[in-house]
């Protein structure tokens, strides 16, 4: 004879509850199905938006209970390779775009190519959202959000000051050296030298001809190009000493706190972070965004898209719940609201409360020209040990822009070979 019961589940519920059950209905006692989410977010509009499309989730799926766990940036990539080396996998993964390489390679990801083609809103998504997530013909997640780089500027100085709203680099750094005050405390520029600011100085290396990945595959940098682009750009502080001089340490939080309490003129950050400058600044009075000027070979400005994907097998059924139900309109805005991540759906970016906002303006432009981050196998290693360090040298005085790009191409042949 067997049963569905074992001996533990038995002890668990007791003798009292089980008799008692006879005299309810069955559904009382259905199993809610649990999954847990590793994700990134860590400012508190962030946790808004996770807390706003958590609600919207639980009162469409009441069975099943998602658990969120943050996982700092710079300690993401070690806690997922422990995790899949010690058989302790999350359900669901949140994975940026440039990091995709980097966990396919040491087996972290389910394949999702059938359900994301089955899925009733696939037709929502643009083919361009899912390059990032594929190879070999495989998906391997859905687009969550983007994160659509932007500047930040302040109108009323700007204004004041009668300049205009730079296009190019170079412009924007005379627009830096006019705003610069030290007298008054004031920089023209916010430089993140510290945690998070190595994508920034590889678009800037870009931006002056000198792609890290190619577009026939390749993997290189163009030394002369690159350390124009080191030389400039570490050259707002070194030269201009038109940044903070603390920019060689600040992260996300100190760029964000310089510009909304008056110390910076300008900062280079993405969506994300409209709420946290809008919480403290009049919007298109105080501050004002803009695109992303271009460099003197070309303008790059990236749509790194963030994706969910399923990281354990046994899990991935309700996962997938999960996963999909980012893609409806109603979460993907509610989001929004809330942190300034714009919609990855393209019924949900027609929203009014988005096309109607002058504020997202630069973000819309950028969709026609915005790029992806550059993948592959090593580049988030390369850029968060290498890239960052050896520009921070230049900006403390220890390295030359010469000395610092060969340095980083000598790394990134380590990496990729």
């Amino acid at each position: 004879m067997t049963t569905n019961f074992s001996r533990r589940s038995v002890l668990k519920l007791g003798g009292g509850l089980l008799a008692a059950s006879a005299l309810l209905p069955q559904h009382a006692f259905a199993q809610a199905k649990a999954i847990n989410y590793w994700h990134t977010f860590t400012s508190q509009s962030e946790q808004a938006g996770l807390d706003a499309v958590l609600a919207l989730f639980k009162a469409a799926h009441p069975d099943i209970a998602v658990t969120p766990e943050n996982i700092p940036n710079p300690e993401f990539m070690a806690k997922v390779t422990a995790a899949v080396v010690s058989g302790s996998r999350p359900s669901v993964t949140m994975v940026a775009s440039e990091r995709f390489k980097d966990l396919l390679a040491m087996g972290a990801l389910i394949d999702m190519t059938d359900r994301v083609a089955k899925w009733e809103r696939r037709k929502d998504f643009d083919d361009k959202r899912f390059e990032s997530i594929s190879a070999d013909g495989k998906v391997y997640g859905v687009p969550s959000f983007a994160f659509v780089d932007w500047m930040y500027y302040r109108k009323d100085w700007f204004d004041e000051a009668g300049i205009a709203v730079p296009t190019t680099l170079a412009e924007m750094r005379d627009a830096a050296v006019k705003l610069t005050n030290p007298s008054k405390g004031r920089y023209g520029y916010g430089l993140r030298g510290g945690p998070g600011g190595q994508n920034i100085i590889i678009n800037i290396m870009e931006a002056f001809g000198s792609p890290v990945l190619h577009a026939d595959g390749k993997i290189g940098l163009d030394r002369e190009k690159a350390i124009q682009a080191i030389d400039f750009y570490a050259g707002l502080l070194t030269k201009d000493h038109a940044v903070p001089p603390s920019a060689a340490n600040d992260g996300y939080r100190q760029i964000v706190e310089g510009f909304q309490t008056g110390q910076t003129a300008m900062i280079y950050h993405h969506t994300g972070s409209y709420q946290d400058i809008a919480s403290k600044l009049k919007p298109g009075v105080e501050f004002g965004t803009m695109a992303i000027p271009a460099g003197p070979a070309t303008r790059v400005a990236r749509l790194a898209y963030a994706y969910n994907t399923i990281t354990k097998q046994e899990d991935a059924d309700t996962a997938w719940q999960w996963i999909k139900f980012w893609g409806e309109p109603d979460a993907a805005v509610a989001f929004l609201e809330k942190t300034g991540y714009f919609p990855a759906s393209t019924v949900a970016a027609q929203d009014k409360r988005i096309v109607g906002n002058p504020m997202y303006k630069a973000a819309a432009d950028t969709l026609g020209f915005g790029i992806p981050q550059p993948s592959f196998p090593g580049a988030a290693g390369w850029a968060e040990s290498s890239v960052l360090p050896n520009f921070q040298r230049v900006l403390i005085g220890q390295a030359t822009p010469e000395q610092a790009v060969d340095e980083m191409i000598t790394a990134l042949a380590e990496a990729t070979n």
